[in-house]
């Protein structure tokens, strides 16, 4: 992979995250991760040569990350505070998951070599990420010892599935 898509890649999907993150809180744009996460995974799926790689990685990550969310609000563990929501929440996380998968289709292949890195990393960083949006209002945790233990498990599996599953479906 090119420095250059590299680059592309994490700026489309920082862009949707910024988006999704601060358009309902902060520019009363509940909408604005949806609109530039779905320009940036067209783009990215129009200047990807392995489209159907990319599409089942795709399902194969979002689905079960949505479910996983999912999950944790029916039962409590968080609530999203966002006025659009599609079943238990919001419209723009299932567009941040499908712009998360764009850095399993090539990025984080990195972690092939290195599962065990790769595996701590995404334990440490996947529950740390969501603890940062309740600080800035997105959500609320209300079990807050769950929610780590939860979440750390999950971000593990997760990591493992895709080392050890999806990276070998090319």
């Amino acid at each position: 992979m090119s420095k250059t898509r590299i680059f592309f890649t994490l700026t489309g999907y920082q862009l949707t995250w910024l988006g999704c993150a601060f358009g309902e809180k902060s520019f009363n744009l509940p909408l604005l991760g949806v609109y530039i996460g779905t320009i940036y995974i067209l783009l990215f799926y129009f200047f990807n040569k392995k489209k159907i790689y990319f599409l089942k990685i795709s399902l194969l990550i979002s689905i079960p990350g949505y479910i996983f969310d999912s999950f944790m609000v029916y039962f409590s563990i968080y609530q999203f505070n966002n006025t659009l929501i599609f079943g238990t929440i919001p419209v723009w996380m299932i567009i941040l998951w499908i712009s998360f998968s764009t850095l399993f289709d090539e990025i984080l292949k990195i972690f092939k070599k290195y599962k065990s890195f790769g595996i701590f990393l995404s334990a440490i960083l996947g529950p740390t990420t969501y603890y940062l949006a309740q600080t800035i209002g997105i959500i609320s945790i209300n079990e807050m010892f769950l929610f780590w233990l939860i979440m750390v498990i999950f971000w593990m599996c997760l990591m493992i599935y895709y080392l050890e599953i999806i990276i070998k479906i090319n």
